[in-house]
């Protein structure tokens, strides 16, 4: 079993804890796409009620056996979620998931259905912006960027501008943006926090 974190968990736990910062005692926050509980044990508080869901059975088993205040479910996030109760959550996480999906705005919606009104989503992805990606192409380094090997890997590559117009488009307000990870406008990724109005 290994139901570690990885590197880029040290630059999403802060921004995501920060953008969660001030829920009550007893919130019900769920992580949509939370692969083993890694980076959802970082930002979850015990006094929470806190829930994750993955579509991969070993991610979440690794979960279960490793992080017992966490209430697993093996699921697709741009799926039913009926198990979940709708209108019932104060906070929805998605890290550095929207960019693997074919449907995003699945993902959005049921964000949406999640969450009790005025609740909080917040969204990371990998950045995308005209400076980074002119960095990129000079360097030679636009191929591994990419991705194009990576089986499953990264097949929606979202600018500040582009995930905006998403969460508007499925009913949210943003609030805040946030770069991440390296220097400004160099950024790894980008967290947004939105909200349900």
């Amino acid at each position: 079993m290994n139901a570690g974190g990885n590197c880029s968990h040290t630059y999403l736990g802060p921004a995501i804890r920060a953008f969660l910062r001030g829920l009550p005692t007893g919130a019900r926050v769920v992580d949509l796409g939370c692969g083993n509980g890694s980076l959802t044990s970082q930002f979850a508080e015990p006094s929470w009620d806190v829930h994750g869901v993955d579509i991969s059975t070993s991610a979440v088993q690794e979960g279960v056996e490793a992080y017992k205040g966490i209430h697993f479910h093996v699921a697709d996030v741009t799926g039913e979620l009926g198990f979940l109760e709708p209108c019932s959550f104060d906070a929805v996480v998605a890290a550095e998931v929207i960019e693997h999906l074919y449907a995003p705005r699945r993902l959005l919606s049921n964000a949406h259905l999640l969450l009790k009104p005025g609740g909080r989503l917040v969204i990371t992805t990998p950045y995308h912006g005209y400076l980074k990606n002119l960095a990129l192409a000079i360097a030679g380094r636009m191929d591994s960027h990419f991705t194009a090997l990576w089986d499953g890997g990264h097949i929606k590559f979202w600018s500040r501008r582009t995930l905006q117009a998403a969460l508007q488009e499925c009913g949210f307000r943003v609030l805040r943006f946030k770069g991440v990870g390296r220097t400004a406008y160099l950024w790894k990724s980008m967290a947004v926090l939105a909200v349900r109005p």
